[in-house]
């Protein structure tokens, strides 16, 4: 995936980028949540939503709590890595989000996992996601939507990275 120039809202040449993003939730009505999560994304100024996945249900990481609900959606963006991230955020909290503990329960999660083939390590940003390779419940529905997007610190794609990892706890709750 390579970032491309294009006229942003203002007339101002300005960075394409592509990203992927996981959504996820167990609390309160997660189908309706995660639904109005992705059209509240899609109608944000810099952002076009590009596809996303069918519904999982998976089991949660971290103390006991109901299943989850899990996607994945390809944006295209044109916001830096840093701004995209506080979208995100604050979508989040726009829909309930309060975090307490982690891994814990949750309303809504988004987490940027790829931003072109970008690699950055901040205190408060990393891309890739750090865990993204290790999840089913990421992988598998992005799999499902991009499955040739190359994983720049692994090189390998999606496709093969979903290989690696047990499926068994993800299912296919809603397909698109």
């Amino acid at each position: 995936m390579n970032t491309k120039t294009s006229l942003n809202q203002s007339g101002q040449a300005g960075a394409v980028a592509t990203c992927a993003i996981a959504l996820g939730g167990n609390i309160g009505d997660s189908y309706q949540i995660l639904e109005a999560a992705i059209k509240t994304l899609a109608h944000t100024p810099g952002i076009k939503l590009q596809g996303k996945s069918s519904w999982y249900r998976t089991k949660p990481v971290g103390p006991p709590q109901p299943d989850y609900l899990n996607g994945c959606a390809i944006l295209q963006v044109e916001m830096s890595p840093d701004l995209l991230l506080e979208t995100l955020l604050a979508t989040e909290q726009k829909f309930g989000r309060v975090r307490q503990q982690r891994w814990g329960e949750r309303s809504l999660d988004l987490d940027l996992l790829l931003y072109d083939d970008l690699i950055i390590d901040t205190p408060h940003l990393q891309i890739p996601h750090p865990r993204m390779v290790e999840r089913a419940f990421v992988l598998i529905p992005l799999a499902e939507i991009a499955p040739a997007w190359v994983e720049p610190v692994s090189g390998c794609l999606i496709q093969d990275l979903v290989k690696n990892v047990d499926c068994s706890d993800v299912l296919l709750s809603k397909s698109n």
